[in-house]
């Protein structure tokens, strides 16, 4: 049975990768020290997430570590011996990250670094899997000549009608805290791959999303604001008149791209993971369907001030991925997502 390593098991895309690789027979160890708890209060807890998988899955195994524990992180890979390691854990939040920085820093771009030179220690030969963000390319995409529609902005510039390719600059923009925490670890798997050989991969994510998402006010924006329409919780628009554009993936093809480049690994590739134009949505689109499949009107209120260094429009251009992994592409609809993650946000509200 091949052994996989989930670094933020409990968390919204590693329980997702739990649970697919499992699905495919491999053994699971978990590694979550719940520190979204930490970051974000009771509201952001993940218990119920490692719970969930304890009970489910025969063949995974939770393991309490934080991954800015250096020793334990060395230890526990040279105990384990994996054949993959995917690692989501992170300090996920762009706005949280300026008041608590030390932590942000030491989990996002050390805890990675810590997880890079542990597998490198053991073996350069096993696929490291690592979750970035767009927000590596800080406010860049904002200047890119933009059109206003009714609902939502626009590219107005042709060459990114089909999204922001991973060629695009991530120098020279402001990227928050959290960005630039990224930025460090994204860098730092590209090296581990390059320098040494390693088979590493950065998903750069868009809005990765889906029914396990403990959605919080800073960060996972589908989850909160249906969480907020089902709660009648008013929810804040900040900026850009509503009509900001996010593209949403569910945790699921996150997951089936993980096991496709495990299993054709290719050393220090980077993509743009999202759900590309297909499913794009602004803010005030994302009332639309939510209100939809819950029935509700969607209580909100409107802040001029948009958040520091945030996205105007964002979508992924997903052709490198297609081309490299032919047979992977976008299985869950924006509908679709949206729809599971109201039925997930019921139940657990009952």
């Amino acid at each position: 049975m091949r052994k996989l390593i989930v670094t933020g098991s409990s968390g919204l895309i590693g329980s997702e990768v739990c649970k697919h690789f499992h699905s495919l027979g491999w053994q699971i160890f978990g590694i979550d020290g719940n520190q979204r708890v930490v970051f974000f209060g009771e509201k952001g807890d993940t218990r119920w997430n490692q719970k969930q998988l304890e009970t489910a899955l025969p063949n995974f195994k939770h393991i309490e570590l934080d991954i800015r524990n250096r020793q334990g992180v060395l230890d526990i890979i040279k105990e384990i011996k994996p054949d993959a390691i995917v690692h989501t854990a992170a300090q996920p939040s762009h706005d949280r990250a300026a008041a608590i920085p030390f932590d942000d820093f030491d989990t996002n771009a050390v805890g990675t670094f810590n997880m890079l030179e542990a597998t490198r220690q053991y073996s350069t030969a096993i696929p490291f899997v690592h979750l970035s963000t767009n927000k590596v390319y800080g406010d860049a995409p904002n200047y890119i000549p933009m059109v206003e529609q009714e609902t939502r902005w626009e590219y107005a510039d042709e060459q990114y009608l089909t999204g922001i390719p991973e060629t695009f600059s991530i120098d020279q923009s402001k990227h928050s805290l959290f960005g630039a925490s990224k930025v460090a670890a994204d860098v730092c798997v590209q090296e581990y791959g390059r320098y040494f050989n390693m088979p590493t991969c950065v998903l750069r994510g868009g809005c990765l999303t889906g029914p396990s998402h403990s959605g919080v006010e800073l960060h996972g924006f589908l989850s909160y604001l249906i969480k907020c329409n089902l709660t009648g919780t008013n929810y804040t628009i900040y900026g850009y008149k509503g009509k900001q554009v996010r593209d949403n993936i569910h945790s699921y093809d996150v997951s089936r791209f993980a096991e496709e480049f495990i299993n054709a690994p290719r050393v220090a590739e980077v993509y743009n993971i999202g759900g590309g134009k297909q499913n794009t949505c602004s803010i005030l689109e994302a009332f639309k369907i939510a209100e939809k499949y819950s029935g509700l009107e969607m209580k909100y209120t409107y802040s001029d001030q948009n958040r520091e260094g945030d996205h105007i429009c964002y979508y992924s251009d997903l052709r490198k991925m297609r081309e490299h992994y032919p047979n992977w592409d976008i299985t869950i609809s924006l509908d679709e997502t949206i729809r599971q993650i109201v039925e997930a946000w019921k139940n657990r509200l009952d």
